[in-house]
């Protein structure tokens, strides 16, 4: 798009060259165009793109401005040049015509000259400026884009390992108890894997496998606890293909469980969409007896990735107390997002 902008400022500059001339004519009460008229024209849209394609891409040197200065008399030079040689040496040798007297010297046509070379280098260098910057704008968005790429592949990498960290974990603690939940976990654990390892590498998923993430690991922990009733889990989804990123959710239902208090006060999740905005409440209480230094490497996981991908489009409230711990997100995704 930027490219056509360009090619359609050189269209204009153009179709305003000619009409300038065809208006001056008509003014002035000349006869048709004529053989000087074209030869001026091409010495014009020659020098002009002699300056534009050779002469400023050469000395554009934004940290020595003085060498840009350099480069716009050599331009004015190059440009003067080319009208000089096609006006009074090649169109006499082949027409016998002229635009100066003959024994016109050259210093006197570059003086003479040099207003109207001058204005048309200037318009050639900023359309070659415009151009440059179009081009270096287009590198800058390309290389911000691939870096937030490279920012959320390295962060989806670092989600799976913590996951499958605390999962084991559990299975280990069910196992040492010899209880007969470890084989049914272990179950729900490889099921999980199957979720990660196929869909961690999308950009996208629906709504609806984040969720199953969820599920199956809130299904995994009730393999563990005495009280499995205590885990409540709300939902209400009115468009399950809605498109989120991968293990966005889980880190926070996977902390609650690290760091959660399941004797008898357990935890309170709700997840819902309305208007495509979606609404992702946590509320559990934590356990005083287990403190973890290592804690919140999902979280702040989470809440970079969320930068990277929803700026200005998400609302996260943590409320880190004594012995709770509240998580309120939203985000809002575009429309066309199913």
């Amino acid at each position: 798009m930027k490219q056509k902008q360009v090619l359609l400022l050189h269209v204009f500059y153009w179709l305003l060259i000619i009409f300038n001339g065809l208006l001056s004519r008509a003014v002035y009460s000349k006869s048709g165009l004529d053989v000087l008229d074209v030869t001026i024209f091409l010495a014009n849209f020659l020098g002009f793109y002699v300056n534009y394609f050779f002469v400023a891409p050469k000395f554009f040197n934004p940290n020595r401005f003085y060498m840009m200065i350099v480069g716009f008399f050599v331009g004015v030079f190059v440009f003067v040049l080319f009208r000089y040689s096609m006006e009074e040496l090649l169109l006499p040798a082949l027409t016998g015509f002229r635009n100066y007297a003959e024994g016109t010297t050259f210093l006197y046509y570059f003086y003479d000259n040099i207003y109207y070379s001058s204005l048309t280098v200037f318009v050639s260098t900023n359309l070659w400026f415009f151009k440059y910057y179009f081009k270096i704008e287009a590198e800058r968005t390309r290389l911000i884009e691939e870096r937030k790429h490279a920012q959320l592949q390295a962060l989806k990498t670092q989600i799976n390992p913590h996951f499958i960290f605390n999962s084991l974990n559990n299975i280990y603690s069910l196992v040492y108890q010899n209880s007969d939940k470890s084989l049914p976990a272990i179950e729900k654990l490889s099921e999980l894997l199957r979720y990660s390892t196929k869909d961690l590498e999308k950009d996208i998923i629906s709504l609806d496998k984040e969720i199953g993430y969820i599920e199956s690991l809130i299904g995994l922990e009730k393999l563990r606890i005495k009280n499995p009733e205590m885990l409540v889990f709300e939902q209400n989804i009115s468009n399950p293909k809605l498109g989120i990123s991968p293990m966005l959710l889980v880190p926070f239902v996977e902390n609650a469980f690290k760091h959660g208090d399941f004797r008898d006060k357990g935890f309170v999740l709700k997840v819902s969409d309305e208007n495509n905005v979606l609404h992702f409440y946590l509320h559990n209480f934590k356990n005083q007896r287990m403190k973890d230094t290592a804690s919140g490497i999902g979280i702040e996981n989470v809440k970079k990735r969320l930068d990277i991908l929803y700026p200005k489009k998400h609302e996260l409230n943590i409320k880190d107390l004594e012995s709770e711990f509240i998580v309120d997100l939203r985000i809002t995704f575009p429309h066309e997002n199913h």
